[in-house]
């Protein structure tokens, strides 16, 4: 395992992923389990993204061998399913079919172990008979070894191995396997995607986008429930947070259905920003907040924060810059039935946070000093801007009334491309707000977005003498 630089970072994520081999987690775990300090002292990086090819064991490659489609199909554009036909040569043993139930159990490790494939057929010479179909690996040049011949000898069948042309075609072979085929032999294999309903979505490689349509139809093929499939053509820097994308395959429709944590959401996947590897963060935010808290959501999309923070009866603020979202979020409380626990608004964040968040904090904090029973969240969800918005809560509550008042807690999210991604952001945060927050914040990794590029949440309670602290003269001119 080690010698293929696998790296154990992999251990740490929990993106959806679809892999190219059938390596699996706790396969790993196991391995490390019992090679205990045998981890080298540096790693080949796995990114942690949908898009990654495993390495290859030595039973991967002679799959690769033996269930490859055949070489004429390399550097195919247009899907030509009849072009993956090929005859491969298997062992087979023929059997009477009143035994065949009897004889599977006891062969189960020797049978033709390839997923799609038939291991029993009917014999076209005996309508009695069955032909049945074992592991090419597992009978080398076509010879049983001792086990197979005892349980043979147990069922009085002669030991003889026959050789049976099995014809694969296009349904026999598997998303990698066709891909691999397909592209420019050793280039990255793109068979992970992101599924937002009936939607698959891709970020292609320029390598790739020459066969991107077969690449869209194949995947449609292969995945029951997906049909369109898109490719993002550019990067998120609109002000709506909303990208620019290409139909590969499929329907044109882009108004789809998701469901996350147990709730379901409607949205029009062109025109607002969905992204299903935050699932568990949204999640994890959730599951912070208890019943009669307030939750201010400040960019709150089509409500995958607000939502299921109403259901759980807190009270909700969300508010959107982007009129498709604001639509979709509206849709998306009557849906759930929480039109009465969402109070909604389509505006800038700065203008939120100034307005209807600091009248609500204006009313709510200086009752709860008192009763110490409600707690205030802010969630702010634009990592490429959120830290930014921070000094908006300097003097939020100037010459307030307070306490031993309960202060509300922010969560903001932000990119990091620095070697230590905690401490950035944890430093842009205190710029922006004016203050320390050393010893007074925990900073939590979200996901890894790109190589070296990390999503990152600090949480912390806003600095009394930040939020209610009143300007200097300077930075009031300012």
């Amino acid at each position: 395992l080690w010698r293929f630089g696998f790296s154990a970072r992999l251990l740490k994520t929990n993106h959806f992923r679809t892999a190219a081999s059938s390596t699996s987690f706790p396969a790993v775990r196991m391995l490390l389990a019992q090679y205990p300090g045998r981890i080298p002292g540096s790693f080949v990086k796995v990114q942690r993204s949908s898009f990654f090819t495993m390495p290859e064991t030595v039973e991967d490659k002679a799959d690769l061998e033996l269930y490859s489609p055949p070489p004429r199909v390399r550097g195919m554009t247009q899907l030509d399913r009849e072009a993956f036909k090929r005859t491969i040569v298997v062992p087979a043993l023929k059997v009477k079919k009143d035994i065949i139930g009897s004889l599977l159990k006891s062969l189960k490790h020797t049978l033709l172990q390839r997923p799609g494939l038939k291991r029993v057929i009917e014999d076209p010479d005996d309508e009695n008979s069955r032909l049945v179909m074992l592991d090419p690996h597992k009978i080398p040049e076509f010879s049983l070894g001792g086990s197979e011949q005892e349980v043979l000898k147990q069922f009085d069948i002669p030991p003889v191995v026959c050789k049976h042309d099995l014809e694969l075609t296009y349904d026999s072979f598997k998303l990698e396997e066709i891909l691999r085929a397909v592209l420019p032999e050793g280039q990255e294999v793109t068979s992970g995607f992101s599924r937002v309903g009936h939607i698959a979505h891709l970020n292609l490689r320029d390598h790739q986008l020459p066969y991107r349509y077969l690449i869209g139809q194949v995947i449609i093929d292969k995945n029951p429930g997906v049909t369109c499939v898109v490719n993002k053509t550019s990067i998120i820097d609109s002000t709506y947070r909303n990208f620019e994308m290409e139909v590969l395959a499929g329907e044109s429709n882009l108004v789809t259905k998701v469901k996350e944590n147990n709730t379901a959401y409607e949205l029009d996947f062109s025109k607002v920003y969905w992204n299903p590897r935050l699932s568990t963060e949204h999640g994890r935010i959730v599951e912070l907040l208890k019943p009669g808290d307030v939750l201010f959501d400040v960019f709150a999309g089509v409500g995958p924060f607000a939502i299921p923070a109403a259901k759980k009866k807190c009270r909700v603020f969300a508010n959107d810059l982007n009129p498709e979202s604001y639509t979709w979020l509206l849709h998306n409380c009557k849906l759930n039935r929480v039109s009465d626990k969402i109070k909604a608004f389509n505006m800038d964040g700065r203008d939120f946070l100034l307005g209807p968040v600091r009248e609500e904090l204006s009313k709510g904090l200086p009752l709860e000093a008192e009763e110490q029973k409600t707690s205030f969240h802010i969630v702010m969800n634009l990592p490429a801007l959120a830290l930014d918005f921070l000094d908006a809560f300097r003097h939020l509550m100037a010459g307030a009334a307070h306490g031993a008042a309960v202060l509300p807690t922010v969560h903001c999210y932000a990119f990091s491309k620095h070697h230590d991604p905690a401490e950035d952001v944890r430093q842009r945060a205190e710029a922006s707000l004016g203050a320390s927050l050393r010893g007074h914040c925990s900073v939590h990794p979200v996901r890894n977005v790109a190589p070296n590029k990390e999503m990152m949440c600090i949480s912390f309670q806003i600095p009394a003498n930040v939020l209610y602290g009143r300007p200097c003269p300077l930075e009031g001119e300012e």
